[in-house]
């Protein structure tokens, strides 16, 4: 009794229920993305992501290159150096910010972190300063539990990596100025582009301050002081990949016929509460994010807790963890469910909307087993 479905990776995730490749035979292909068909796919696209991720009208919505990635680096390049910046660091991927802010645009940055399964303290975050920060930990399994910790009246601006948080939690779009995914996560889309969300707040920005260093065209949102406005409105600033902006279109109108939002995010707290209910059972596993008002449900990080195996060294768990996944991916019942590189050794299983429950019920049984075979091997030895 296998998964239907066993692809639980955490980017690229699984593609949405149903999905075949002749879903995509109405790309827009061999054809220029400035035709008027083309840019017509990537307007639909931009609208119906406003329509499904319930952004405000005063939100300027843009396919930038560079997946996720792209879209941040455009905002921290173009958008920061006016102001004091803080940057809380929790996972792989603001750890990551933190090195560009710091190390590249050389600027003198605040880091609140704290480790894996953790958040920083949320008290110390500075409304006078510009924030930079993940609503959701990829690599981590913790989110935010809701945007209190921002100061309504802040004079800064907020610059949020939502790349496995959208479509999922409720993002308080009051007190997000710049905000970024990719298609890759709660869609089941393709790589490489992103999505760059601008509040009218992060838009004055961009106007009013220049940038101290040299900006790569990819970066380049203004010409002349003024908003290059046809970069949201499909006019993108590289050719894009129209088959990617297909297969991005119909993740988005599966979404908005299942229910939109509202369903999304009920699939995925489904598909999480099944492997809380598992972990409840189970004695040697746990969650890596304790509290669970922080755990995600998305990127559901998992860790080994059998005294047994915590005894061992950082690299024999590690290990553990590593045949532990490959045994489960040998047997054809989960793919893809390694920690991430980065992280603390153990697993981490993707629970977005584009995951069904029932597979995800059935994977856990072949943890246990994998669990107990790699353990007996480890007795034995």
């Amino acid at each position: 009794m296998r998964p239907a479905r066993p692809e639980f990776s955490s980017g690229p995730c699984a593609k949405r229920p149903g999905w075949k490749p002749e879903n995509l035979s109405s790309a827009v292909l061999g054809r220029s993305h400035r035709s008027k068909l083309g840019k017509g796919r990537l307007q639909q696209c931009i609208e119906l992501t406003r329509e499904v991720l319930q952004v405000p009208d005063s939100h300027l919505i843009g396919i930038v290159p560079g997946s996720d990635t792209g879209a941040v680096e455009m905002a921290l390049w173009s958008l920061l150096g006016p102001r004091k910046v803080q940057l809380l660091a929790f996972e792989s991927f603001g750890k990551d910010w933190v090195t560009d802010v710091t190390k590249q645009l050389k600027l003198d940055a605040e880091v609140l972190d704290a480790p894996y399964g953790q958040l920083p303290d949320l008290a110390k975050v500075d409304p006078a300063a510009d924030l930079v920060f993940t609503w959701n930990g990829t690599t981590s399994g913790v989110r935010v539990p809701n945007g209190d910790f921002i100061a309504a009246d802040r004079q800064g601006l907020t610059i949020c990596d939502a790349t496995s948080a959208a479509f999922a939690q409720d993002l308080d779009w009051a007190k997000l100025d710049v905000v970024t995914f990719s298609w890759q996560k709660a869609l089941g889309g393709e790589a490489a582009h992103g999505v760059l969300i601008l509040s009218p707040r992060a838009v004055e920005r961009l106007e009013s301050h220049t940038p101290a260093w040299p900006m790569p065209k990819l970066f380049r949102m203004t010409k002349g002081g003024k908003l290059s406005a046809d970069i949201f409105q499909g006019a993108t600033i590289n050719t894009p990949s129209m088959l990617c902006v297909e297969d991005a279109l119909d993740a988005l109108k599966w979404a908005s016929g299942i229910g939109g939002l509202a369903e999304m995010q009920r699939r995925a707290n489904e598909n999480l509460a099944v492997l809380e209910a598992w972990v409840a059972k189970t004695p040697w596993v746990g969650f890596l994010a304790e509290d669970r008002a922080i755990r995600s449900n998305t990127s559901v990080c998992l860790k080994v807790v059998d005294p047994t195996i915590t005894a061992l060294s950082a690299d024999a768990q590690a290990d553990f963890a590593k045949k532990l996944a490959a045994l489960v991916e040998k047997e054809g019942a989960g793919l893809d469910i390694g920690g991430y590189r980065d992280a603390p050794a153990g697993l981490r299983i993707w629970c977005g909307a584009t995951v069904e429950a029932d597979d995800l019920a059935a994977l856990t049984p072949w943890l246990d087993w994998a669990f107990a075979t790699v353990a007996s091997e480890l007795t034995t030895a």
